[in-house]
């Protein structure tokens, strides 16, 4: 008879978990507050438009494919994906636009233009950004942090004799401002410390790596929007003998000794010889098991930033936006400090605006768009939202008009929002942190909580533990976790 696990949460972590231990032969059933699967990676209707409501970057797309594969499933039946031509449109105040192509060459040729530089120390940088990110790969992503055998391996001696390149004791920024040679670029590179949540001018520069997964391997979008991972992965674990258990809140995880015996919900007690917690670590530790001793590091550990989300129907196409577009702010370094110092948002914050109907044409009727419009704020400690996100929003229409030149809060026919506090009340995300802690130390990564317990048969997987939030960090959550999990 097959053992009973149950995993807590259907974040893309917890799906991608159940479909690895349903693999393995266990039987699985997933206990998923909310009456919808996803967690942040859902959708939202608003009249004809419809939003992803959260993550809308796509990359390492092998990952979720692996999923099917490992179920003897063809991906492509499920769901499609292209690759993007282009990453992003960068808009500065100065009326400078950088057009991020995927294509390196076209890319260093925009700047070679653009910004009048020699594009040879971007080419450099982009380098040793694939550098840093194959000599970390294994062993820092792949693999518990808190395994001895982690640190006996192969790829950790290449890693090690490699420390003096990775500028752990160096910040993003500092990095950055010495490797390129122009302040557009190094605030362009700057802010990919904010796919953690963290600060560029704390973060250590071994994140620098990122902009390899856009830069090096690309960016892609889903065929019907962000959302179809999320369906596609569910169809694929009920296709496994899932279950799943929707509008059914945990209440605890019940413990006997030092030995896991199921969950209990408002319906009941449910035995189970393993648990996998995809809930927020630190949420897991004080709303399922308070009685046991929480790691002290991991609760006090400083939370990733979060974000002020607006939905906007837009009764106009704009041709000069594309499916990433970033407006940044003339001071990068006071916004940084607004939200992790002063714990609110400055008077002239970086704007991300996503349109998935660039791709997806049935997400917005025609000649309109659907804008997905973001911009990083700190957790929620008690702020005034209400009086915050008004001001936001104001600061917001005003830099985007100002920038494309066009009154746009005149062509906003449907809108909603997200902030802190309805991301931390549909997520259970601690303080409406978007991934768990954040980067703000060398020594995070190490600090982040592993993927297994002192508690035998509790694991813990997605955003909020190791190796991180993020897609890609969530489903290798999935599979250290799993991996960990004897068949």
């Amino acid at each position: 008879m097959a053992k009973e696990a149950i995993v807590i949460g259907s974040g893309i972590a917890g799906i991608a978990a159940a479909i690895r231990l349903a693999l393995k032969g266990y039987a699985v059933s997933v206990f998923e507050a909310n009456e919808y699967p996803g967690g942040k990676l859902t959708t939202i209707q608003l009249g004809n438009y419809r939003f992803d409501a959260g993550p809308s970057l796509f990359t390492l797309p092998y990952l979720v494919d692996e999923l099917f594969e490992l179920a003897g499933k063809n991906p492509r039946d499920y769901f499609s994906y292209r690759q993007l031509e282009m990453l992003c449109h960068y808009f500065y105040e100065d009326g400078t636009v950088l057009h991020a192509y995927a294509d390196r060459e076209k890319f260093l040729q925009e700047v070679e233009n653009k910004l009048r530089i020699d594009p040879l120390p971007l080419k450099e940088y982009l380098e040793h950004s694939t550098y840093i990110f194959e000599r970390t790969r294994h062993s820092f992503l792949e693999k518990s942090l808190h395994k001895f055998s982690t640190y006996i391996s192969s790829d950790i001696l290449k890693t090690v004799s490699s420390m003096r390149k990775l500028h752990l004791f160096e910040s993003m920024h500092e990095v950055n401002q010495k490797s390129l040679n122009h302040p557009k670029l190094v605030q362009l590179f700057d802010r990919f410390a904010t796919y953690n949540g963290s600060n560029p001018y704390k973060a250590p520069g071994v994140l620098n790596s990122i902009p390899h997964l856009e830069f090096g391997i690309g960016s892609y979008f889903p065929m019907e929007g962000m959302h179809q991972i999320t369906m596609a992965c569910k169809q694929l674990a009920e296709e496994s003998g899932v279950k799943f258990h929707f509008g059914e809140r945990v209440q605890n995880i019940r413990i006997s000794g030092k030995k896991v015996t199921g969950i209990e919900t408002a319906k009941g007690f449910y035995p189970a010889e393993l648990v996998i917690s995809n809930c927020d670590v630190k949420q897991s530790y004080r709303q399922l098991i308070p009685q046991q001793k929480a790691p002290k590091k991991t609760l006090e550990q400083e939370p990733s930033s979060s974000a002020l989300i607006f939905y906007w129907g837009m009764k106009q196409s704009f041709p000069e936006l594309d499916v990433h577009n970033i407006f940044f702010s003339e001071d990068y370094q006071n916004e940084f400090k607004a939200i992790f110092e002063e714990k609110t948002v400055c008077d002239d914050p970086t704007v991300y605006i996503h349109i998935s109907s660039k791709v997806v044409a049935a997400d917005a009727p025609q000649g309109t768009e659907n804008w997905f419009v973001m911009v990083n704020v700190p957790g929620d400690q008690g702020q005034d939202w209400e009086k915050l996100r008004s001001n936001v929003r104001k600061q917001v229409i005003q830099k985007i008009s100002r920038i494309l030149q066009t009154d746009i809060e005149s062509l906003i026919e449907e809108e909603d929002y997200l902030d802190p506090l309805r991301i931390s009340e549909r997520t259970n995300s601690f303080a409406g942190a978007l991934y768990g802690a954040s980067s703000n130390d060398r020594m995070a990564a190490f600090f982040r909580h592993p993927n297994f317990s002192r508690i035998n048969g509790l694991y813990f997987s997605g955003g909020s533990v190791h190796p991180g939030g993020g897609i890609p960090l969530c489903l290798l959550s999935a599979k250290i976790t799993t991996d960990l999990i004897p068949d």
